[in-house]
């Protein structure tokens, strides 16, 4: 192990550990046309979850666009040349000057609706985009098709993880592949909303879907309190 992973190996404990013991963390809201979601960020994705926070303290993703939807699977945003896209123009390959995120892959984070993941390109590390992400709509799957999706993903869930996938919905056969780095906790229905729209043949929305995303640092208690999340 060389000294730049050996470094990122111990800051991520590290903060891992800072962020297990804080009474606070930090509530994202995603502001679009259709309304807004509130999302939490996963500790066990520090490198992730550092990596979005920044950027939206940055600004980055103010005024991009959702230029991805896939109703029945997901919306896909943060691509920068998005900001002043013209109409019609194909979009995705952005963001490639930006350093790639290491993969961190969780089997306890998984793609049910409302998981908020990383998008990526074939790059055989599996490493993450380093702004692209999406957001989970999924399907609700019964007994067979479920079935069907673990065997193109080759991970079995846990009990719970069928479950949700039975009853709230997701995208299974992406669990091992991108990583997990948060949830929607409000808002589901705008992800409807937004994969509903009308669109062209590369999925790009004929009417753009612009995004604004804000964080904010709270006490635990109250985001539990308020969206009814649990924190492990």
């Amino acid at each position: 192990m060389n000294r730049f992973c050996l470094l990122i190996l111990l800051l991520s404990c590290v903060q891992s550990m800072a962020q297990k013991k804080s009474r606070k963390d930090y509530l994202v809201t995603i502001h679009t046309n259709y309304g807004e979601m509130k999302a939490v960020l996963h500790d066990r994705t520090p490198l992730h979850k550092q990596n979005f926070l920044k950027l939206i303290n940055d600004r980055f993703y103010d005024s991009l666009l959702f230029h991805r939807i896939i109703e029945g699977f997901m919306i896909q945003g943060g691509d920068p040349t998005s900001k002043n896209a013209k109409a019609g123009e194909r979009l995705g390959g952005g963001g490639s000057n930006l350093e790639r995120i290491p993969a961190e892959f969780k089997p306890e984070l998984f793609h049910k609706k409302g998981a908020l993941a990383a998008a990526r390109n074939n790059n055989p590390e599996k490493a993450s985009s380093g702004c692209q992400f999406y957001i989970v709509q999924g399907r609700v799957w019964d007994s067979a098709g479920l079935t069907a999706q673990l065997n193109r993903g080759g991970r079995m869930p846990t009990a719970a993880q069928k479950e949700a996938y039975t009853t709230l919905g997701g995208s299974p056969h992406l669990d091992g592949g991108y990583t997990v780095f948060g949830q929607v906790i409000s808002g589901l229905a705008v992800i409807d909303s937004i994969a509903h729209q009308p669109k062209d043949g590369a999925d790009r929305p004929l009417k753009d879907v612009r995004m604004r995303l804000a964080a904010e640092k709270m006490k635990k208690k109250k985001i539990t309190k308020q969206y009814g999340y649990i924190f492990e």
